[in-house]
């Protein structure tokens, strides 16, 4: 579905929450929180960064990857057979394929089906695709971590505001997203009928010198003006505030300029540096 950025990692960074495991539990203050609600690290606020992740399949794509996932299945039971049998010695990429599971395909299967049926927005909860694929919580938790070792996934996890009395925001988990993709590793290891077609030069061309407007287009912005074309969010607001005093600090210098030198001022004065007059250089 396409290369994601998961535009920024900062912007990860300033939108999670860090919560105790438990009520009973302390920050690291010493203090309790005031939620006690679990918010797992590089958790992202629900309902701020959706709408630039969640990309709608292509036509036929969901069938593509399913394909992929199996025909992957398959060569990985028969690197663990040449290395167990012959001795082969398998490559790193090699072995990381060889940790994908029967379960994890299954798991796979069902995200794609969520995908193509609600336009590539996938936030199943384990609850959910435990239910759907008859499979343990655990098995779940570890299909998923296979998938997105491989690069079949990328997950992003979310926490949500939650009402409650006192002072002072509360937060709580909520499902993670999900977004798929067919792997390089996965594409060197496909026949090449089932490897998607190459993209024609003139593309490619089109497409690198788009990149390169872009790049000559952002080098004439102020700060300010980079960060907004640029960069959403909390981390956006907080840039945009440190440019605008770069720039206002800028501004101030230039209203005190370096004098001039007292030879440039006797010569201004019709006097050269050796008493002299000076050469008509001023009018």
């Amino acid at each position: 579905m396409g290369t994601f950025a998961l535009g920024d990692a900062l912007v990860g960074a300033l939108a999670h929450v860090k919560i105790a495991k438990s009520s009973q539990h302390k920050a690291r203050s010493g203090a309790p929180h005031p939620t006690g609600a679990p918010v797992l690290r590089d958790s992202v606020e629900a309902g701020t960064f959706e709408h630039v992740f969640f990309v709608a399949p292509a036509k036929g794509e969901t069938d593509r990857l399913l394909r992929a996932a199996r025909r992957i299945l398959d060569a990985g039971r028969q690197l663990r057979s040449e290395a167990r049998c012959d001795g082969r010695v398998l490559t790193p990429a090699e072995r990381l394929l060889t940790t994908l599971t029967a379960a994890s395909v299954r798991v796979f299967e069902e995200i794609l089906t969520l995908a193509r049926l609600n336009r590539g927005r996938v936030f199943p909860s384990y609850d959910y695709l435990a239910e759907a694929t008859s499979l343990g919580r655990a098995t779940i938790a570890r299909a998923l971590r296979i998938l997105e070792g491989i690069g079949f996934l990328v997950r992003q996890r979310r926490f949500k505001r939650v009402e409650g009395d006192g002072p002072g925001p509360r937060y709580a988990q909520t499902s993670n997203v999900y977004r798929t993709f067919l792997p390089r590793i996965v594409r060197d290891h496909l026949p090449r009928w089932m490897r998607p077609a190459p993209l024609p030069d003139d593309q490619l061309q089109r497409e690198a010198d788009r990149i390169e407007e872009i790049d000559q287009m952002l080098t004439r912005l102020t700060l300010r003006e980079q960060v907004d074309a640029t960069m959403t969010g909390p981390l956006a607001k907080v840039l945009a505030r440190l440019g605008a005093a770069i720039e206002s600090q800028e501004r101030e210098s230039q209203n005190h300029l370096q004098p001039l030198p007292k030879s440039s001022i006797k010569e201004k004065n019709g006097v050269g540096q050796n008493g002299q007059p000076a050469k008509a250089l001023w009018k």
